[in-house]
């Protein structure tokens, strides 16, 4: 089994969202043995926003110069990355009421037409399904238990959204909330994480499920 995990936060040790991925991917692999792990931190290696010259996979035209072929090698490695993929951990803090830059740069590379989805007479149709997906999910304050909150929440929501459209069914959160809010909201948004990743890592892997709601 591969797993691919994925860090996005720019704090270094100070992320909260690298803690939460550290510990799911250590009870994945306690859980399954024998899980190979690669390691992608979106921070450190940073992956260049779409371009002119990354458009290569999205026009079908072919590289004319060195740059739009480097562009397009380094598109060709994230996605097939993410294919081989069994199991995809991401750390995803909320910035900004979204997603960081980093990991939507790392989604628009790996959004390929023909390659994770295709569209049809019916509509488009994900192609990078048979994999499960745990996203880590940190937050300053709460939003998940007011109309309000969830409505000013595009992470999560997005998240869910961009995965199933590429097919995948199997689509876990762990949720630390608040953890910006004094110690004691810290610990137990903390608390509550642990116990979301037991359960989300002691489940076998592509399980056709509905994501709870934030």
């Amino acid at each position: 089994m591969q797993l691919l995990h994925i860090d996005s936060a720019i704090t270094g040790e100070q992320s909260v969202s690298r803690q939460l991925t550290a510990r799911t991917v250590a009870a994945w692999v306690a859980s399954h043995p024998g899980t190979q792990v690669q390691h992608l931190d979106l921070a450190a290696d940073v992956v260049p926003h779409l371009g002119a010259d990354a458009l290569g996979f999205r026009t079908g035209q072919a590289a004319e110069t060195a740059i739009q072929r480097e562009e397009n090698a380094l598109s060709e490695v994230l996605v097939s990355q993410f294919l081989a993929a069994d199991v995809v951990v991401v750390g995803a803090p909320l910035y900004n009421f979204s997603v960081p830059s980093q990991l939507k740069a790392w989604i628009d590379r790996v959004a390929q037409i023909g390659r994770t989805f295709k569209y049809t007479d019916k509509g488009p149709v994900g192609l990078a399904g048979g994999k499960t997906v745990i996203v880590a999910i940190t937050r300053g304050g709460v939003y998940s238990t007011s109309e309000g909150g969830r409505a000013m929440e595009h992470q999560e929501s997005y998240l869910q959204t961009v995965f199933g459209f590429l097919g995948i069914t199997d689509v876990r959160f762990v949720r630390a909330e608040g953890v910006a809010m004094g110690p004691d909201a810290k610990a137990q948004a903390l608390a509550t994480a642990e116990g979301e990743i037991s359960r989300h890592t002691a489940a076998a892997a592509n399980q056709a499920v509905v994501a709870e709601a934030a």
